[in-house]
């Protein structure tokens, strides 16, 4: 069975730090584009950043100065580095494993970012 794990959310305060790490099992992780995806009460889900699994990046604009994403295909992860966080950050923050074919992805069940003073 495919798993998403996401940790290493929690409450920060603005300026902050923190650093996102989802573990994946069940699939050949090499063969998934892996992105992070975000979800804030009363919004829609929206891409915050993925990798290609030769390591290519695509940002948001909203993400692109301050977050960096990383994979490490020889541990099936991929991180989420986010500095200088805003309150405006604050959303649930979901792992994502697409194969990019025409058979769905995975989702993680998500981990809580709050920044707040």
């Amino acid at each position: 069975q495919v798993q998403l794990v996401e940790s290493g959310g929690g409450l920060v305060q603005p300026g902050g730090s923190l650093r996102l790490s989802c573990a994946a099992s069940g699939i050949i992780f090499r063969f998934y584009r892996m992105g992070w995806y975000r979800q804030a009460p009363g919004k829609a889900r929206e891409l915050v950043a993925a990798i290609s699994s030769g390591g290519s990046t695509n940002y948001a604009d909203f993400a692109k100065d301050r977050f960096t994403i990383s994979r490490d295909n020889a541990k099936n992860t991929v991180h989420l580095q986010m500095n200088s966080l805003k309150p405006e950050d604050t959303a649930v923050y979901y792992c994502n494993a697409d194969p990019l074919g025409p058979n769905s992805g995975y989702w993680g069940q998500g981990t809580q970012v709050s920044v707040s003073s």
